[in-house]
């Protein structure tokens, strides 16, 4: 049954094939009817973001399947580095998780303990729903899952805060760690240089650091992005898993867009867009999307 979890994992799938290249998608308001439709684009993972998305545990766990599915990977961003939330992501379907806020390599070994089965971990085993993501058809067993998930689901670690950036080649060399994610935002309002137009040089410089570290660790590299010219530019770069819009920018900047062009006025509703409740909209409009 590991090639049953392994062909189902698109994003592992997707990072071990070929470039490795992998582009996803961010889901920050809840609904399965929102989940597939995304799913259905043509991303390879949807990360369900229980951190600053407004999607609870009840709906993570539906939306895991949702996307699951359609053959798309789903991926968790759990709220902070805690063993009850790598817990219930994985334990719902999780295909891997995503885990913002690090400060120091025990935090990575922490994390690597609460998703890992042992021997490696101490992963409690007990979920009645994690086969369903992988097998639609049932014949998963929890033992299959059990024996199978420590090589087949992803913990990723998102590289965010200074701390974690000064110690980022020992991050990365962690064993149990399979990519390094950059969070921009956050990263540059934590070296001290926040985003406010165009990255600074030296949060280039950092994100450089990172991108070097997971490739000396043989680990693989992502990076949030807030739309598609950017995640080109660090799909160019070499980055792997590469987020590309979230459904909070997308949804209010194509309606805004969408509407200018009716009224024969384009601008005029996207400048209404930003200056009304859009905030996504305000910032990618504006270069400033926030992570």
């Amino acid at each position: 049954m590991a090639s049953v979890m392994k062909n189902s994992n698109a994003l592992l799938k997707a990072l071990n094939n070929g470039s490795g290249l992998s582009f996803g998608a961010w889901q920050m308001l809840p609904g399965t009817h929102l989940s597939r439709a995304i799913a259905r684009s043509g991303f390879d993972w949807i990360c369900i973001d229980t951190e600053h998305g407004n999607i609870a545990d009840n709906e993570m766990h539906e939306s895991v399947h949702a996307i699951a599915s359609v053959g798309v990977s789903p991926i968790v961003r759990i709220p902070a580095n805690e063993g009850w939330m790598v817990k219930r992501a994985l334990d719902a379907g999780a295909h891997g998780i995503i885990v913002p806020l690090l400060y120091s390599v025990e935090d990575a070994r922490k994390l690597v303990q609460s998703a890992k089965f042992p021997p490696v971990g101490k992963r409690g085993f007990g979920s009645p729903f994690s086969m369903g993501a992988f097998d639609i058809k049932g014949d998963l067993t929890g033992f299959d899952y059990m024996k199978n998930a420590n090589d087949h689901l992803l913990t990723i670690v998102q590289i965010e805060t200074k701390e974690a950036l000064d110690v980022v080649e020992e991050i990365a060399k962690v064993d149990g760690i399979d990519v390094l994610f950059i969070g921009p935002w956050d990263l540059g309002n934590n070296i001290g240089h926040p985003v406010t137009g165009d990255f600074s040089d030296e949060l280039k410089a950092a994100i450089a650091r990172i991108l070097k570290a997971a490739r000396d660790a043989g680990k693989k590299s992502g990076i949030y992005c807030p739309n598609g010219d950017f995640a080109r530019r660090y799909a160019d770069q070499g980055f792997q898993m590469i987020s590309v819009v979230n459904d909070m920018t997308a949804i209010p900047v194509f309606m805004a867009e969408s509407l200018s062009k009716a009224k024969g006025s384009y601008g005029h509703a996207a400048a209404q867009a930003v200056k009304g409740a859009a905030y996504g909209a305000a910032n990618i409009i504006s270069g400033q999307q926030k992570e």
